[in-house]
């Protein structure tokens, strides 16, 4: 135990908060590299959102937790990037849905090796065993789904 009082209260969740822009702001840099110059952290949150099968704006919005309007400023950007794009729905030929093209689909296979990465090089900094013990204490401090996908709505985006 360490005879120094502890740190201010307020310095956790700062130096939380400090580790996560980390981690994006490298992912961003690197993914960047990799043929993705134009992708935002919240575009992560809009690619999971929007999964596997797609969906449509309205239920876009409310996964993300922001308007319709806003889902659909949002799926209209990605579109010139050519991270999405819009179809009539097999189901309800009225209704149209947003599915990732294969641009997108490539991102988030680069994000998925990116994290393994970045995680493999904290593992490296901290020594594997300190970084599992970080990793189960956040496990039982914040329990639940770690994919909040109205985190975005959270931090004040559109």
């Amino acid at each position: 135990m360490s005879s120094e009082p502890p740190p201010p209260g307020f310095e956790l969740p700062l130096r939380l908060l400090l580790a996560f822009r980390m981690i994006i702001d490298e992912l961003h840099e690197r993914i960047a590299r990799e043929g993705h110059p134009d992708l935002r952290p919240m575009h992560g949150f809009v690619f999971q959102a929007i999964g596997p099968h797609g969906t449509t704006a309205s239920e876009l919005g409310r996964r993300l937790g922001v308007t319709k309007q806003a889902a659909g400023k949002t799926i209209d950007n990605l579109e010139q990037l050519g991270y999405v794009e819009r179809a009539a729905d097999p189901a309800d030929t009225r209704r149209k849905l947003v599915r990732l093209t294969e641009r997108g689909v490539d991102c988030l296979l680069r994000s998925a090796r990116i994290f393994d990465e970045l995680r493999e090089e904290w593992s490296t900094a901290l020594g594997e065993e300190q970084l599992r013990q970080l990793e189960d204490g956040l496990r039982r401090l914040a329990p639940g789904d770690p994919f909040r996908l109205d985190t975005p709505r959270w931090f004040g985006a559109p």
